[in-house]
């Protein structure tokens, strides 16, 4: 019982801090500003763990890998500490497979949570134009090539559906691949 309420709390903390580094990472990338409620709220959560991150990544070309190794090292320490405690991981090695494979599953559930609130924003014609527009951004990049093979149906944009089920695809696949590489260590 205990250790499934430490689990539990390690999921939601260990989810949460890992989404919003993600989550960072991608609106930077995509050149999202900070200066919307949600860009302050990841701000908030991330700075502690991302800026002294910073000074190790400085050197890497292409991006910012300092919010990527905090997501990482977010699940490393969550499966870590699930490991010492008993967790059912068979070795250290593990530990490392089955934190980079959380990164990825987080990423996932990220995106088809950020793919549902854009969706539940574009019905609502009075919500706030600044977070409909964060959204916007954050998804349209992904929805741009199906909504060129997609059409219409009666004037409904099917492609968040589709994306959504694709994600969840490769969430399974990912899951699969996890269990695999468990059993095998």
């Amino acid at each position: 019982m205990l250790h499934q309420i430490l689990s539990l709390l390690l999921n939601v903390v260990g989810g949460l801090l890992t989404g919003a580094c993600l989550l960072r990472w991608y609106m930077q990338h995509q050149r999202v500003s900070f200066n919307n409620p949600l860009g302050q709220l990841v701000l908030a959560l991330t700075s502690w763990l991302v800026l002294p991150l910073r000074k190790v990544t400085k050197a890497l070309p292409g991006g910012d890998w300092a919010s990527v190794l905090g997501a990482w090292l977010v699940q490393l320490v969550q499966f870590l500490l699930l490991w010492l405690v008993g967790g059912g991981v068979a070795s250290v090695a593990a530990v490392f497979v089955v934190a980079t494979i959380g990164v990825a599953n987080i990423a996932i559930s990220s995106m088809v949570v950020i793919l549902l609130v854009h969706c539940v924003l574009s019905w609502l014609s009075t919500g706030n134009a600044v977070i409909q527009a964060v959204f916007y951004q954050l998804t349209a990049p992904l929805l741009r090539p199906l909504r060129k093979v997609i059409p219409l149906v009666g004037g409904v944009d099917l492609s968040p559906i589709v994306l959504m089920v694709l994600l969840q695809i490769v969430a399974i696949v990912l899951a699969n691949v996890q269990s695999q590489l468990l059993m095998a260590m």
